[in-house]
C-alpha cells in the first residue's frame, strides 16, 4: 500500500477529489434529469461521511441526480428489502457480508455490471456470486483497555484463547451472536478447537468457558465506549474500525490482530435487483470503489480499502488492516453459516447468554 495521497487531490479536497474521480473514471454523462437514487446505508458517522465527502461529488458528476440516504444497520436494511419486495424503494444497499449473502440468496441483489475497477480489488472483496462487492474490509479481533492493562501489569493480549482466562472474569464484552462480531468469535473459537463453520459444537463448548468472563453481551458502541472509559472492562471482541472510533473519543483502547488470525468482515454493497435506476446505481458502486473514495472511507471509517491501488497517508495506513494483514484474515463461509444461524441463535440463548 502506498503512503502518500497525490498533492493535487489533497489540494482539491475530499468531495472535489471524489467528483474528479467520478468524472474521469466513469464519465460525466448526465443521468436522467431529476433522478433520485436511494441508498440504504449505515447511519451515524458513515452516513455523515457519505453526505459530506462522497455524495456531493457524485451529484456534480451526474447532473440532475439527487442521492438520498436511507439509514439503518444491516438487519434493518435487510428487513426493508424484504418489505419492499420488488416495489420502488432502495437502489443501492450497504450490508455486512453475512446479511449481504442472505440478500443475494433472497434475490434482492442484481448482477454487478462489468467495469475496469473490479480488476483492481483484493480477491477477498469479491463476493463469489458476482452480485455484490465489499466497499471496504474490517478485521474482527480483540480490543483491550490500555490504561487498565498497564495498571494491572498485564501484557497485551495476543490470542483468541485468552478470552477464557479467569483473570478477566467480569471484564469482557462479547457481542451477542445476533451481532456479526459475536458470531465471528463463535466461529473462530470453533475452528481453533477442532471444529469448522459447519461443525460449531467445539465453538459452543469454548464459549461456555468464556461466558463467566462476560460483563455485557450488548454490542452498542455507546455502551462499550462507556464501559471502557470507566475501566469496567478490559477486553472486547470488536472491529478495528470501531476501535478507531473509540480512540477518536479519547478512550484508551488498542486493537489486536490475534496470532491465529483476525476474522474478515466485508462492508458489502450491491445494486438492488430490478431497480429503475440500475445504471446510476452501478455508477455509484463503481465510484465507491475508486481509489479516491476508498481513501476517504479508510480515513473516516477505519476500513481497509478493497481497491489495491488506493493511496493512503502513513497515519491512515497505520490504522487499517495492511495488505499483509488482509491476506491473513480468516474467511467465513456465509452460505453454510446463514443456513444454521437461526438454530445457533436459539442455542446461544439457552447455553451462553443466560
Amino acid at each position: 500500500m502506498k503512503t502518500a495521497v497525490p498533492q493535487t487531490l489533497r489540494n482539491l479536497g475530499r468531495a472535489a477529489a471524489v467528483s474528479v474521480a467520478a468524472g474521469l473514471t466513469f464519465g460525466a454523462a448526465a443521468a436522467h434529469a431529476d433522478t433520485t437514487l436511494y441508498v440504504g446505508a449505515y447511519g451515524g458517522s458513515f452516513e455523515q461521511m457519505l453526505k459530506k465527502d462522497v455524495i456531493p461529488g457524485f451529484e456534480r458528476a451526474n447532473p440532475g441526480t439527487k442521492v438520498v440516504i436511507v439509514p439503518g444497520d444491516s438487519t434493518t436494511t435487510l428487513a426493508k428489502l424484504q418489505a419492499q419486495k420488488g416495489k420502488a424503494g432502495m437502489d443501492v444497499v450497504f450490508l455486512d457480508d453475512g446479511p449481504m449473502y442472505q440478500a443475494i440468496q433472497m434475490g434482492f441483489c442484481g448482477k454487478l455490471a462489468d467495469a475496469p475497477v473490479y480488476q483492481d480489488l483484493y480477491d477477498i472483496a469479491k463476493f463469489k456470486h458476482g452480485n455484490a462487492v465489499a466497499a471496504g474490509l474490517i478485521a474482527t479481533g480483540i480490543a483491550y483497555n490500555t490504561r487498565l492493562f498497564q495498571a494491572r501489569g498485564w501484557p497485551a493480549p495476543t490470542s483468541w484463547k485468552e478470552l477464557s482466562d479467569p483473570k478477566y472474569k467480569g471484564k469482557l464484552v462479547m457481542p451477542s451472536i445476533k451481532n456479526t462480531y459475536g458470531l465471528h468469535a463463535l466461529l473462530v473459537e470453533s475452528k481453533l478447537n477442532g471444529g469448522s463453520d459447519a461443525n460449531i459444537d467445539p465453538g459452543f463448548r469454548e464459549m461456555e468457558k468464556i461466558a463467566p468472563n462476560v460483563l455485557s453481551f450488548d454490542p452498542s458502541p455507546g455502551k462499550i465506549a462507556e464501559l471502557f472509559q470507566a475501566d469496567e472492562v478490559a477486553l472486547a471482541v470488536w472491529g478495528n474500525g470501531r476501535v478507531q472510533a473509540l480512540r477518536q473519543q479519547g478512550i484508551p483502547v488498542e486493537f489486536v490482530y490475534p496470532k491465529e488470525g483476525a476474522v474478515a468482515l466485508g462492508m458489502g454493497m450491491c445494486a438492488v435487483d430490478k431497480s429503475a435506476n440500475d445504471a446510476l446505481a452501478q455508477k455509484f458502486i463503481q465510484m465507491i470503489l475508486s481509489p479516491q473514495t476508498q481513501a476517504v472511507l479508510a480515513e473516516s471509517q477505519g476500513v481497509a480499502p478493497a481497491n489495491k491501488k488506493t493511496q493512503l497517508s502513513m497515519s491512515v495506513a497505520a490504522r487499517v488492516p495492511s495488505p499483509a494483514q488482509i491476506d491473513k484474515l480468516v474467511r467465513v463461509d456465509w452460505d453454510v453459516v446463514n443456513a444454521r444461524r437461526a438454530e445457533w441463535t436459539q442455542r446461544w440463548n439457552r447455553q451462553i447468554e443466560r
